[in-house]
């Protein structure tokens, strides 16, 4: 069962966004990321609320500073599941991350990895495609 605070806090920002409150909707992305509670979820409750931010549809090429706020605060537990677990999901949302605050070499070297990583387990898997496009795109 997801955290009660977590589930409340995503509400509020997805009620910010469909407000049409794009840059409070991030800040709040960066104050859930950057607590200390949330290093204390578990890793599944972690890890959908950092796809809710980061494979959201519609996000500019140039994001603006609140987005490369979140996203900066994103970086934090993205590299703490990714060490712990090496899961190649979490590369992606690593490199997607780098890519929005400007880090180019970041983004190809975790995309990489997790392309690596999902080619060892199933070479004809979506995410295996979805991750050869992220490397071919930076």
């Amino acid at each position: 069962m997801p955290n009660e605070e977590l589930v409340a806090a995503v509400k509020i920002i997805i009620g910010l966004a469909k407000a049409g409150k794009v840059d409070e909707s991030y800040a709040a992305y960066a104050q859930l990321f950057s607590s200390a509670a949330f290093m204390t979820y578990p890793e599944a409750d972690q890890r959908q609320g950092l796809k809710l931010m980061v494979l959201a549809k519609g996000i500019p090429t140039f994001p603006g500073p609140a987005i490369v706020a979140a996203h900066k605060s994103a970086l934090v537990p993205i590299k703490a599941l990714v060490a712990a677990h090496d899961e190649p999901a979490d590369y992606e949302l690593l490199g997607l991350c780098c890519v929005r605050v400007g880090d180019e070499a970041g983004a190809r070297a975790a995309f990489q990895r997790g392309l690596d990583l999902e080619r060892a387990r199933n070479p004809q898997s979506p995410l295996c495609g979805t991750l050869m496009k992220w490397v071919a795109s930076v």
